[in-house]
């Protein structure tokens, strides 16, 4: 019976530490940008697009020379 007032405590105690981190995360505004995540991957993509065509002309540029 001891026993199960010892993890009833424990998992009190991880559960308060859980709820804790999570108060801790919405005041310093952790889950204030609910939209530039969703389209993170859409601006990535340009990104590289970008940098694959200045790699793609440099290519180019040293196929032409030789």
């Amino acid at each position: 019976m001891s026993a199960l007032f010892i993890l009833i405590g424990c998992s009190l105690l991880i559960a308060g530490s859980f709820l804790a981190a999570f108060i801790w995360s919405i005041k310093n505004g952790q889950y204030e940008d609910d939209y530039t995540p969703s389209i993170r991957i859409l601006l990535d993509e340009e990104k590289n697009k970008n940098q694959n065509s200045n790699t793609n002309t440099k290519v180019k540029l040293q196929t032409n020379a030789n």
